[in-house]
């Protein structure tokens, strides 16, 4: 059991070394450095119709909010994302949500994700969102605080 704890450390830990996190103004993670596309431009709103398969969104259907463009793959669901963001933006600002967990930040990647109680949360990896989905309601209990508690202007490794 212990063993399988230190992997995942070990497979959440290394690319972290590398990564350099962006961030826009307003506290969204977006992931690559230099850019401001919210999410990966994965459309937000699509994690919750249908089937909840994500899609990418598509530039001619962007929305300017909290400093980052987020993009959608219909003016509809830029619509519905302008009507209430908060309602399909990633909590923790789209970082990991394990790792917040934790007290930690990392890139959560939008194809690792799990829509809960109406909520997206995205995780760093495959591994990582294993250990996650083992117990959603703990980490969940344990990352609002820590999230919480992260300076605004900390929140994206300043």
């Amino acid at each position: 059991m212990k063993f399988k704890y230190l992997a995942i450390a070990a497979a959440f830990a290394a690319p972290l070394a590398l990564a350099i996190p962006a961030q826009a103004d307003g506290g969204i993670f977006v992931g690559v450095e230099g850019q401001s596309i919210a999410v990966s431009g994965y459309d937000t709103v699509s994690y919750f119709q249908g089937n909840g398969v994500p899609v990418k969104g598509d530039a001619r259907f962007s929305v300017k909010h909290d400093g980052a463009e987020w993009l959608f793959s219909s003016q509809a669901n830029a619509n519905k994302f302008k009507e209430n963001p908060d309602a399909y933006a990633p909590q923790y600002g789209g970082h990991c949500a394990w790792a917040m967990s934790r007290g930690s930040l990392a890139p959560g990647d939008p194809t690792l994700y799990k829509v809960e109680g109406g909520k997206l949360y995205l995780n760093f990896n495959r591994d990582v969102q294993q250990t996650w989905l083992g117990d959603i309601a703990g980490f969940i209990a344990k990352s609002d605080p820590a999230w919480s508690k992260i300076p605004e202007g900390k929140r994206f490794g300043d």
